[in-house]
């Protein structure tokens, strides 16, 4: 079959799963997953993805973590840090030490167990929104600090991908040279991100007063061609920022999400005789890339990769049902807790903030997808558990918000 023949199957997979989902009211990414593995076990697509499709993939993550960062107000965010920064820690420090301890206890690898719960500490920003949206919670003080949180957490989890994949791929030698080796390269890294955004702000840029070079901040290089290039512009910075973060042994994604987090809006304030809002017009386009038919071409390859196998469905049932139960209980109590000890929210905002911080989806299967596609760290076993496990909190998010919005909206109200 031709690789446009196995694109245009993608696709209808694609549209498929966005309907379902829209039904269902669970996440895309699942049902993404779920068409990605129907259309390799019935042998419509084929075990091995041929090149341009995982080229087409790895494009697809690198836009999305880029339309995650880039949505979120770093302003916004900085300002929020304080009362959520308990909630991303213990919300993230349990279900690391669970995951690790399970997979750890059945497996017996260490590289395998700091992987594995590195994918599990991550929340799924979009679809806890989503959900919370869906029941019209999203613009209350809990769904502020389970973004601030998550991001927080995103950040961190994308900061120890870097560190610790070289170091679990032999690639750094597990010694405090070859640790301080990655930290200083990850340390370089984000100075090199924040140096970037500080050269790119018109204001604050260094350059701002010398002669010719103080004309080229972003914001004058966006409104080149009336604005009309803004879009091409911006994803110009976020694939060559993915490309120094891989330069630096990262993934690509990694860049691609902190290039979207230093570009402000402000940067997208010109012509404004045009009555033109090139900020919201150019992060429809990136969203729609990213979400509707690039974006989700990841999710369904990835899906490919769940090739049905009774015997190993049987074997992970036990570590499956342990971990999803460890994840689920650790989560909701740290989360919570912290919510209410260090952040100062009433209990039933709490314990939103518990449900709202079990979702795992995008940077977990990019974790799985570096373990187990890229480096083969996971074995058949491990990879399975984990993909089980994302789906079970994946699906709780939704449910147990619906099961406590009586509470909580009360709460709200009065």
């Amino acid at each position: 079959m031709h690789d446009l023949s196995y694109l245009a199957l993608i696709w209808v997979g694609v549209f498929a799963a966005s309907l379902i989902a829209h039904r269902t009211r669970l996440t895309p990414v699942l049902w993404y997953l779920f068409f990605g593995c129907v259309f390799v076990n019935v042998g419509w697509l084929p075990q091995h993805m041929p090149g341009f499709i995982e080229g087409f993939a790895e494009v697809g993550i690198i836009l999305i973590m880029f339309a995650l960062g880039f949505e979120e107000d770093t302003r916004k965010f900085i300002t929020s840090i304080k009362r959520s920064w308990g909630i991303a820690f213990f919300g993230a420090l349990a279900p690391f030490c669970v995951a690790y301890s399970v997979i750890s206890y059945f497996w017996h690898d260490s590289n395998m167990a700091l992987l594995g719960g590195l994918a599990m500490t991550a929340t799924a920003v979009s679809l806890t929104m989503v959900s919370l949206k869906t029941e019209g919670l999203h613009r209350t003080p809990a769904a502020t600090g389970i973004m601030t949180s998550a991001v927080l957490d995103d950040i961190a989890s994308l900061a120890l991908v870097a560190i610790m994949v070289p170091v679990a791929t032999g690639e750094a030698p597990m010694s405090v040279e070859g640790i301080a080796f990655v930290l200083g390269k990850t340390l370089l890294f984000f100075i090199f991100v924040i140096i970037l955004g500080w050269l790119l702000s018109a204001d604050a840029s260094p350059l701002r007063k010398l002669p010719l070079l103080g004309r080229f901040n972003l914001r004058y290089l966006l409104a080149l061609a009336d604005g009309e290039q803004a879009t091409l512009g911006i994803l110009i910075i976020a694939l060559l920022v993915s490309l120094v973060a891989h330069y630096f042994g990262f993934h690509p994604a990694v860049g691609a999400y902190m290039a979207g987090l230093i570009l402000k809006e402000e940067y997208f304030v010109f012509h404004q005789d045009k009555g033109v809002d090139f900020h919201k017009n150019s992060h429809a386009v990136i969203d729609n890339v990213a979400f509707s038919w690039i974006g989700p071409v990841f999710f369904v390859v990835l899906g490919t990769k769940l090739i049905f196998d009774a015997d190993i469905f049987i074997s992970v049932l036990p570590q499956t049902i342990l971990l999803t139960l460890g994840l689920f209980t650790a989560q909701i109590l740290s989360a919570g807790l912290a919510a209410r000890f260090t952040g100062g929210f009433d209990w039933p905002s709490s314990w939103m903030i518990g449900f709202g911080m079990l979702g795992r989806a995008e940077l977990a299967f990019v974790v799985m997808d570096i373990a187990y596609v890229e480096h083969h760290i996971f074995t058949d076993e491990v990879f399975y558990t984990l993909m089980f496990t994302a789906f079970w909190l994946n699906v709780a998010v939704p449910l147990t918000i619906r099961w406590w919005k009586s509470r909580f909206a009360h709460t709200v109200a009065t």
